[in-house]
């Protein structure tokens, strides 16, 4: 964990209420997808975790949704502005169960983190299958992005208005699948959870005070006790969880 003060290059709708922001600065804490960075708000004591869609070691970029004070305070920001951030925390995915064909499985703003995901599966070969789900079709983001990296996309909307009717469980029978990822809210964790014939990761959301493990507040229980999902997560594997 390394506190950094980054600048803001970019801070953009990409869809309703969703933004995506770039940052410029020492990223070198970010090693894995999957992890998170917490930022601080002025004028709100908490700060906000936000999961990284993209990395390198000068560069951040993550997608977030205006659902509260915070959010809307950071989709507020500019160009030039400075931002104080907790980097390189959580736990981030493993790739070495991924097989050949790993699945890729995200919900509104779990999509993000599947993204750098994807990125770093490409480059071991591996061919990777894509479900994003969304409630509209005003609401989908990061299809083309997921297309351009060669992987397979499937869309299911709640309403029916793009791609498959329903949910991303829907979806599953379409694929052909060595392993998965899953990330989004927690309802559709536990449907995929119950619907996935693979082992396969967890990125769970959670509402986080301190984002490294101090405060215990987003402690989770597992087969093995509890775990903190900003300090032992956000990924957690399949037969670790019980539901």
């Amino acid at each position: 964990m390394k506190r950094v003060y980054f600048e803001i290059t970019e801070n953009i709708p990409i869809a309703p209420s969703v933004y995506k922001i770039t940052l410029s600065g020492d990223a070198s804490d970010i090693t894995r997808a999957g992890q998170f960075v917490n930022v601080k708000i002025d004028g709100l004591y908490l700060r906000r975790p936000v999961s990284v869609c993209d990395f390198s070691r000068d560069a951040l970029t993550m997608i977030y949704k205006v659902v509260g004070k915070g959010t809307e305070k950071l989709s507020m920001k500019k160009p030039g502005e400075k931002l104080d951030v907790l980097s390189g925390l959580g736990n981030g995915y493993t790739l070495d169960n991924a097989g050949k064909r790993p699945l890729l499985i995200g919900g509104g703003v779990g999509v993000p983190p599947l993204y750098g995901l994807a990125k770093e599966l490409k480059k071991l070969g591996a061919e990777v299958s894509v479900i994003l789900g969304f409630n509209t079709k005003s609401g989908i983001f990061y299809r083309e992005e997921f297309e351009k990296l060669g992987a397979k996309v499937l869309v299911t909307t709640a309403d029916g208005s793009y791609g498959i009717k329903g949910f991303v469980t829907d979806a599953l029978g379409q694929t052909d699948y060595t392993y998965f990822y899953a990330c989004g809210p927690e309802p559709m964790l536990k449907a995929v959870y119950k619907n996935t014939v693979t082992d396969g990761q967890f990125s769970f959301e959670e509402r986080m005070g301190c984002g490294f493990g101090a405060c215990m507040g987003c402690s989770c229980k597992t087969v093995t006790g509890y775990k903190r999902i900003c300090k032992d997560g956000p990924v957690l594997e399949k037969g670790e969880i019980l539901w």
